[in-house]
């Protein structure tokens, strides 16, 4: 039950406080009143860790699970109230047969071993993306994951599985057209927050702060939208081989930002 209570969602107040009691040491360097509210992360890299290391491009995936568990503590040590990661794009079925379908058998082992723990972080799982573009098993488990957090108060935890930003937005515009059509909303109806009811984030703060791992410095369609005045922050460091530290890395990168939204400096 501890868990449920210190996993909770931030708060204002929660967000004016140093580092809590018995934190982790290494969160010393970490300005606690401008931390990112929302987190989304671009794993980019398994495959060439794997191949820097001799080992084929499965065995960098495989590791690339067990950082993202390590990263998802360090948000929810740290209250991010939001962590989007970026699981699977609507291009990575381009890829070899065979990888893409380790990938669905990764997914779903993962679901398996780390649903209670997560439940346990009171974290809230939601996937994002076409959810009936996965194999039909797989798709159960989102189902069925969904269902047993979504009462959950914790981090908001978003998987981004055969996602694309400009599908997304797509997507929204399609379902704003059809209640146009029906005489549900009219076309002048249709401003900035509605598409964001529309998107896959529906009820998420906008994301303040993208991380790309391996060195590529794009967004590669990635929460298109959500990202406009998001800052970047890139890393030569390979995903599997991201730990908190260099997650912490970013926050303190982040909170020396002057986040200016189109205004003046606030300097």
């Amino acid at each position: 039950m501890w868990k449920k209570i210190f996993g909770g969602r931030n708060s204002d107040s929660a967000r004016t406080e140093k580092a809590p009691a018995g934190a982790n040491p290494l969160y010393d360097r970490i300005n606690w009143q401008r931390l990112p509210r929302h987190v989304a992360i671009i794993m980019d890299g398994n495959g060439r860790w794997a191949q820097g290391k001799g080992l084929i491009r499965t065995a960098g995936h495989k590791a690339g699970v067990k950082t993202l568990k390590n990263v998802l503590k360090a948000a929810i040590d740290l209250r991010i109230e939001a962590l989007t990661v970026y699981a699977f794009s609507t291009e990575n079925w381009k890829r070899p047969r065979p990888e893409v379908e380790f990938l669905m058998k990764l997914f779903s082992e993962y679901l398996l071993k780390e649903l209670e723990e997560m439940n346990d972080y009171n974290v809230r799982i939601r996937f994002i993306g076409r959810m009936e573009g996965m194999p039909e098993g797989l798709q159960r488990q989102m189902r069925e994951a969904e269902a047993l957090m979504k009462d959950n108060t914790g981090i908001r935890f978003n998987v981004a599985a055969n996602y694309g930003g400009q599908d997304e937005l797509i997507r929204a515009a399609q379902s704003l057209a059809r209640q146009a059509a029906e005489g549900k909303i009219a076309p002048e109806d249709i401003d900035a927050e509605a598409i964001e009811q529309q998107l896959d984030t529906a009820g998420d703060p906008p994301v303040d702060l993208v991380i790309r791992t391996s060195g590529d410095q794009r967004l590669s369609n990635f929460l298109l939208w959500q990202s406009a005045y998001a800052e970047f922050y890139f890393t030569d460091v390979n995903w599997p081989d991201f730990t908190p530290a260099c997650f912490v890395d970013a926050m303190v990168d982040f909170a020396g930002r002057d986040r200016r939204f189109g205004g003046l400096t606030n300097k």
